[in-house]
């Protein structure tokens, strides 16, 4: 989806939310350089937490990647924007304070675009506070889905593979793969050794320790 600006100073949200695995950081990526291409000028966060593949650079799992700027919370990346900047795009949504609302609506007040990526469910399948709040409140929401890795079917979950009660963890292939509603089980990372996979491909591990 890409929104053209019909009057100078009109701010407004653009959220986009799926499981891991189905394209959020790509869509983040495509429209934040199309926005480049027409020269507006933009500004591109994430939280210093996520830091698997660059501490300097928004990367999806596919290697797409565009220069962003690492902040520790919502109000330092408000803190942040310049006064002239048009876009602001903010990845891993999931992964901010319980700021990032209310930081958005400030930015989007002032005239500018937010765009932000992120899970909208957690491991267990509940909803990953911030992003049902700025869902509520955004103009624009884009839903993508990924390819469930046990039958094939639309994924809107994402499973993790390893044990673990801790709501953050991070991870990428090994650690997660996209569900569909079926095949999807919140028990799996629980500490229940008799828990089985429905996907004979996927064996529950510990959690390395670089994980948090």
């Amino acid at each position: 989806m890409d929104v053209v600006r019909h009057q100078p100073n009109q701010g407004w949200i653009e959220v986009i939310v799926g499981s891991m695995f189905s394209g959020k950081s790509e869509e983040l990526i495509r429209r934040l350089r199309r926005a480049q291409i027409a020269r507006q000028k933009v500004q591109i966060f994430k939280p210093t937490v996520d830091s698997r593949y660059a501490d300097d650079h928004i990367v999806s799992h596919s290697e797409m990647r565009i220069p962003s700027r690492a902040v520790g919370s919502s109000r330092a990346l408000l803190d942040l924007v310049e006064a002239d900047t048009e876009v602001v795009g903010i990845d891993e949504g999931q992964f901010f304070d319980q700021d990032l609302p209310a930081v958005c609506n400030e930015l989007a007040d002032q005239g500018k675009r937010v765009i932000v990526a992120g899970l909208d469910q957690d491991y267990l399948g509940k909803p990953f506070e911030p992003m049902p709040q700025l869902l509520a409140i955004a103009e624009y929401i884009t839903k993508t889905l990924a390819i469930c890795m046990v039958c094939g079917n639309p994924a809107n979950h994402t499973q993790r593979l390893v044990l673990s009660g801790d709501r953050v963890l991070l991870g990428a292939q090994g650690t997660y793969e996209a569900r569909c509603r079926a095949c999807f089980d919140p028990t799996l990372a629980q500490e229940n050794p008799k828990a089985q996979s429905p996907n004979p491909k996927s064996q529950l591990t510990q959690p390395k320790s670089q994980k948090i």
